[in-house]
């Protein structure tokens, strides 16, 4: 039988970062203004707010710089890859949520960009299987982005 393995196809995965923070005024502030000191560029971004805390995940253009800015201020973070797809419009998110269904990968949640280089739209998914996504979203011509094609 032969194995029908998916070879990852990411060679420069985009990173996120899940912000930890205690909800109270000017937190969230307080992090972009270290951000933009260091003139790390926040390009995606989404927040899930509860009664005491709150988890502010985000895309960087230099993750490298955020992780390390993150780590000297203590702040509670976690990192982990994501899947983020070009979009020309609207009408490419039923195109791209309708390949990612046909091959019933599940996702857990997605948001938009901010900005991007070009000007183009993109969005930011976590997905289960993003190998397999990858695949498919190729074989259907939707741009899968790289750290590359967001990075200034």
């Amino acid at each position: 039988m032969e194995n029908l393995s998916v070879e990852s196809v990411v060679p420069d995965p985009i990173r996120q970062f899940s912000i930890f923070m205690e909800n109270k005024v000017g937190r969230l502030s307080d992090i972009f203004r270290l951000f933009g000191q260091r003139e790390i560029h926040v390009l995606a971004l989404t927040t899930l707010d509860t009664t005491d805390s709150a988890i502010t995940r985000v895309v960087v253009d230099d993750p490298d710089q955020a992780r390390e800015l993150l780590h000297e201020h203590a702040i509670a973070h976690s990192e982990s890859e994501i899947l983020a797809v070009e979009i020309a419009g609207e009408h490419d998110i039923g195109n791209v949520l309708g390949a990612l269904l046909e091959t019933e990968i599940n996702i857990h949640y997605i948001y938009a960009f901010v900005s991007r280089p070009m000007g183009k739209s993109a969005l930011a998914m976590s997905i289960e299987d993003i190998d397999l996504a990858v695949h498919i979203l190729n074989t259907r011509n939707i741009k899968v982005l790289t750290r590359r094609d967001i990075s200034r």
